[in-house]
């Protein structure tokens, strides 16, 4: 069975996503909606995309879309993923899923109420590698984790960009931060009890508006700890060292990947993955390999397959992961204003 998904917003990550999910055989891109109905019309033409609404509201009521991708700015994903699932709709959400904890908790509890699957969509969760890394570790392949460090990080592109209004959810935690945060969640697999965070502001003064730059510490209540790092003024990279008590695993976890060595027609890069089998440096890395390809495409066929299996379970983990994120975020972020106190994660 084909989903049949409406797109809510026409983004630039809204054509991404278009031009990525369009061939795929799992999922139909039967509509996109607009406030503005030319631009619903423009789009719904350039990706071949059959109807276009002229509101949200008009895709939600549609009868023929069975499940909606949210490519909308960070605080609107919480009131329109609500309004989906009230109108029946099953949906992907884009990253970061909310702006703290409570609004997550009511995101899930809405779903869970109309009976439609809710699932953040982090695409580099989806790829092929991500499994690979996921196996290796299960097989302890680098003993236990220890400690993680992840960061993300590139320059922001003109000064009206939506990531430097506080009001729509900006800043580099909530834009780039998820990525490495959601990284340490997959690897340490819960919540750490408490973090530490540091952060460079958009401007000085009482009102320092968004973060452009944040650091921080995650403290788990076994003694493990990660760091993460997050930036909006720096080149892009994107890094993971995942070390051991018996090795050592180095990742790029990237959204999208191709076969390279070069990068594909679309600037999609090779991903790379190396483990140290070992506790000495003198143990050489070994490249791991695994399937590449697009991550919004296999986030979008994914998504697909719970919703036709009906996998309530698989789900229910995602959310619980999300539930995690969320809280962590939200400590990272009052901590960066409380200039570095530690703050304790929100009770569960």
């Amino acid at each position: 069975m084909t989903l049949k998904v409406g797109i809510l917003g026409c983004a630039n990550i809204a054509r991404q996503f278009a031009r990525q999910v369009g061939p795929s055989p799992q999922v139909a891109l039967v509509a996109v909606a607009s406030r503005d109905a030319a631009k619903a019309q423009a789009f719904a033409t350039e990706h071949s995309i059959p109807r276009a609404h002229g509101s949200y509201e008009a895709l939600l009521a549609d009868p023929s879309v069975q499940a909606v991708y949210i490519p909308l700015p960070n605080s609107l994903h919480a009131p329109w993923a609500m309004a989906a699932a009230r109108a029946g709709k099953h949906v992907l959400c884009e990253k970061p899923l909310a702006l703290g904890l409570a609004q997550a908790q009511a995101m899930f509890a809405t779903a869970r109420a109309h009976g439609v699957m809710l699932l953040e969509g982090y695409p580099w969760w989806f790829q092929p590698q991500t499994g690979r890394l996921v196996q290796l570790l299960a097989e302890g392949a680098i003993g236990q984790v220890r400690s993680v460090q992840a960061s993300f990080g590139f320059t922001l592109a003109g000064a009206n960009n939506i990531r430097l209004s506080p009001e729509l959810g900006g800043g580099a935690l909530l834009d780039a931060g998820s990525y490495p945060v959601s990284l340490v969640r997959l690897v340490m697999g819960l919540a750490p009890l408490r973090v530490q965070a540091h952060a460079s502001w958009a401007h000085d003064g009482a009102d320092r508006g968004v973060d452009i730059s944040l650091s921080g510490t995650l403290f788990y209540a076994d003694g493990r700890r990660a760091q993460i790092s997050c930036a909006m003024d720096t080149a892009t990279h994107r890094h993971a060292t995942i070390t051991g008590s018996d090795g050592v695993i180095t990742t790029e976890y990237l959204n999208h990947t191709s076969p390279g060595p070069e990068p594909d027609a679309q600037g999609v890069l090779p991903g790379q993955m190396r483990l140290r089998r070992g506790r000495a440096n003198t143990v050489p890395f070994e490249d791991v390999a695994a399937p590449t390809g697009l991550g919004f495409r296999f986030a979008a066929e994914a998504f697909a397959r719970v919703v036709r299996q009906g996998d309530h379970a698989a789900v229910a983990r995602a959310a619980e992961a999300s539930l995690d994120i969320a809280a962590t975020l939200q400590a990272l972020a009052e901590s960066a204003r409380l200039q570095g106190q530690p703050v304790e994660l929100p009770a569960r």
